[in-house]
């Protein structure tokens, strides 16, 4: 599924403006007038992409639309997330009423801020009316109106230590987010030097990817310097066999955060060793981690990461993709005991065709087979979410597929519900509650694994495959291990930098309302 994809939860995925279920039935509507239609909103999306280019560059302004962003979209990908709208109010998005808050905005001269303008447009709705347009945004956004791009954030410095699957989809995450520089500053990697064309072969890997197709915009590469000039981030490549002794100072780089994505430390002495390197503030492993390290879903536990924790891990994607749709389910209808079983693509860490490999099974051909392995999944759901220790099982299947898994959650609850109350509680919470970046929802016959390519939630519910008798639950949960995983991943970066522009408009009594009901 491409990165912006809306979801039609009553008709499926939506790929030309028509939902599956209604096409066919628009008879009253002529061949003209659906044209002369289309190319009026796509004019109206055209004039909105300079106006939310500016905002986002000149003020560090983030324009979306139910949390959608619309940073660097097309014309068609606009139009989609105006359609997408109607998943929230029941009605496609207007263009000719959002079109006119941009250019309000653009007017404003406003500082660092994320702005949804759907829910703006209906903030502004339930006014009535009674103030204009512009004298509504000045009132909404006071504190930031007049600050001229001001930004709070005083950027912090991100160093990739390792540049694989989740290293090079990290950065390109960083490098869209770039803005004006005052977030996260995607500044270094480090590898080991693989060869003497290695600089060009790791730009190559993070210009094309087989399963997330090309990077968008523009790389050069400059050899003698040995740095990666990605759309205008300037990365240098630092190469060493040792995270203890690079000194990151001599480029410049200081309190950074240490990504570590190479798996290879997973304790606390292991990832210590970045600490001793000049420059390095904290680290952050993508990995489950080992021992007391704390283990941080974004969305359950990201809260609780204090300036004290100077080594952080962003758990698993598995464990990222489950805990969520868990929280949810426990706190309304409780989790008495659940096995959680894991159909999950092949790694890197498989062999190609049978060889020797230290694991069980792993060194069959990971192309050819169904793989049964273990997960450690189920007991690291416990660390982000302590009310489910000891109640989850777990184990782990992977099969000949690139990216894109599925976990199967059994379980057992304390309260009965129905398949239809149980769906329509987890679409809810994929939209309004405070895990709608976490967890998604569809319910389209036709999806398959692919369709979910470059999904930014941790897991998507297919709400078809739900089954519900009594007190026992099975739901099915999609999950990109890859690009939803880096989601994660730059979400609890930020948390940890403590890079968060203030946000309008702010939640509303109806949003608290809403929330309540539904739990």
């Amino acid at each position: 599924m491409p990165a912006d994809q809306p979801l039609d939860t009553h008709g499926g995925y939506t790929h030309d403006g028509v939902r599956e279920a209604e096409k066919g039935t628009c008879v009253s509507t002529t061949t003209e007038t659906a044209l002369g239609t289309w190319i009026g909103r796509e004019a109206a999306a055209e004039e909105m992409i300079p106006v939310i280019g500016r905002l986002y560059r000149q003020n560090n302004v983030v324009t979306s639309v139910h949390g959608r962003s619309l940073i660097n979209q097309s014309v068609v990908g606009l139009l989609k997330a105006h359609r997408w709208a109607r998943q929230i109010d029941s009605e496609e998005l207007a263009l000719e009423e959002t079109l006119p808050i941009l250019k309000a905005l653009d007017t404003l001269e406003l500082g660092a801020a994320s702005i949804d303008i759907a829910r703006l447009n209906e903030a502004f709705r339930a006014e009535g009316q009674t103030l204009s347009l512009e004298d509504f945004l000045r009132a909404e956004l006071a504190e930031v109106v007049g600050k001229h791009g001001a930004d709070p954030r005083k950027g912090t410095d991100v160093v990739l230590y390792g540049f694989g699957r989740i290293g090079r989809l990290v950065a390109r995450i960083l490098i869209e987010h770039a803005g004006g520089g005052a977030g996260l500053r995607l500044r270094a990697i480090v590898v080991r030097k693989g060869s003497e064309k290695d600089l060009i072969k790791r730009a190559s890997l993070l210009r094309r990817d087989s399963v997330h197709g090309a990077f968008e915009g523009t790389i050069t590469v400059d050899e003698e310097n040995s740095t990666i000039l990605a759309n205008g981030t300037l990365i240098r490549v630092i190469y060493s066999d040792s995270p203890a002794t690079v000194d990151y100072t001599q480029y410049g780089i200081e309190d950074a955060i240490v990504v570590d994505n190479t798996g290879k430390w997973r304790d606390a002495e292991g990832l210590a060793q970045h600490l001793q390197s000049k420059g390095v503030a904290r680290v952050l492993l993508t990995a489950p981690g080992k021992g007391d390290l704390p283990n941080i879903v974004h969305g359950i536990n990201h809260t609780s990461i204090s300036a004290a924790d100077r080594i952080v891990t962003a758990a698993s994607c598995t464990t990222n993709a489950i805990t969520p749709v868990l929280k949810a389910i426990n706190d309304k209808y409780g989790v008495v005991h659940g096995h959680v079983e894991t159909v999950h693509s092949f790694t890197n860490d498989q062999n190609l065709i049978d060889n020797f490999h230290k694991g069980d099974r792993r060194g069959r051909a990971a192309g050819l087979n169904m793989v049964l392995t273990e997960t450690g999944a189920a007991k690291a759901v416990a660390k982000a979410l302590p009310e489910l220790a000891g109640k989850l099982t777990g184990n782990a299947i992977r099969v000949p597929t690139p990216d894109v898994s599925m976990a199967v959650l059994n379980l057992s609850l304390d309260n009965e519900t129905t398949k239809d109350e149980v769906n329509a509680y987890l679409r809810e919470m994929s939209l309004h509650s405070d895990l709608r970046k976490q967890i998604d929802y569809i319910d389209s016959p036709e999806v398959v694994s692919s369709d979910f390519v470059g999904s930014r939630r941790a897991g998507i519910v297919d709400g078809l495959a739900t089954i519900s008798t009594g007190k026992n639950l099975v739901l099915y949960v999609w999950y990109d291990n890859e690009f939803g995983y880096s989601s994660q991943v730059v979400r609890v970066l930020e948390d940890m930098a403590g890079d968060h522009a203030p946000s309008f408009p702010v939640q509303t009594a109806a949003d608290e309302y809403t929330l309540a009901t539904s739990r």
